[in-house]
């Protein structure tokens, strides 16, 4: 593939931009100035600079971030920053989305890709992939709160009752449960309609990917990492 076409494609701006960058000698192959633009490079286990920075070609995209509150999910926000601008211009540029959303008071993981059939199978419901949230209750739990969750609670246009995959108290006011619904704000109405309240969510799990274990261990909120093929394989964990 012509390098301009490299370039371009990981999001280093447009056609033009990307041949100005080769000619000015701010891009190197294995240490050296490539100033060329129409030479032809292979991309298979392809890593360059870009201006003094090093990136590995990735065809697809895959990334995990750990949302921070006061985020929306959006590349037009409208009342606070978006999450894109926590991810560098060149994912942006290529047109990384999320899949799905968080709340804006919502915090945890999030992942994003290029790749839209990734993003549908993720999001579609008859996938049935888990997510795992921790909510802080308004206030402390009765007994029958998760009794409720996993039994089913009805919410207002769902024809049928709506169950938790598994449901537990961390202590009195704080709930750890998972589901693989996709619904507007169904962890907050699931909790409301069980007899209490959320005060925070954080979303700790996507598939078998949890927050402070393996790739994301240690992952800050506002940092974010590439998913490799280990990684997305863990977001299908009966697969």
């Amino acid at each position: 593939m012509k390098l301009e076409r490299i370039l371009q494609g990981q999001g280093f701006g447009s056609r033009r931009q990307c041949r100005q960058l080769i000619e000015l000698g701010e891009v190197r192959i294995q240490g050296e100035v490539v100033d060329n633009p129409g030479i032809d490079v292979a991309t298979a286990g392809l890593v360059f600079e870009v201006e003094g920075e090093t990136w590995v070609y990735r065809d697809k995209t895959y990334l995990a971030l750990h949302k921070p509150a006061g985020f929306e999910c959006s590349h037009e926000p409208k009342h606070h920053r978006g999450v894109y601008s926590l991810l560098p211009h060149q994912l942006v540029e290529r047109n990384v989305q999320s899949v799905g959303r968080l709340d804006v008071d919502t915090t945890g993981l999030l992942l994003f890709s290029d790749d839209g059939a990734f993003i549908h199978n993720l999001s579609s419901p008859k996938k049935h992939v888990p997510k795992t949230y921790r909510a802080e209750l308004a206030e402390p739990a009765c007994d029958k709160l998760v009794p409720r969750l996993l039994e089913g609670v009805d919410l207002i246009d769902e024809a049928q009752p709506v169950c938790a995959l598994s449901a537990r108290l961390l202590s009195p006011t704080t709930l750890e449960m998972s589901l693989d619904l996709g619904k507007y704000h169904v962890v907050k109405r699931m909790i409301a309609a069980a007899g209490n309240h959320v005060a925070a969510l954080h979303r700790s799990g996507f598939g078998g990917l949890s927050l402070g274990e393996g790739v994301l261990a240690g992952l800050a909120e506002g940092d974010w990492v590439y998913l490799e093929a280990a990684d997305l394989q863990q977001l299908h964990p009966a697969a």
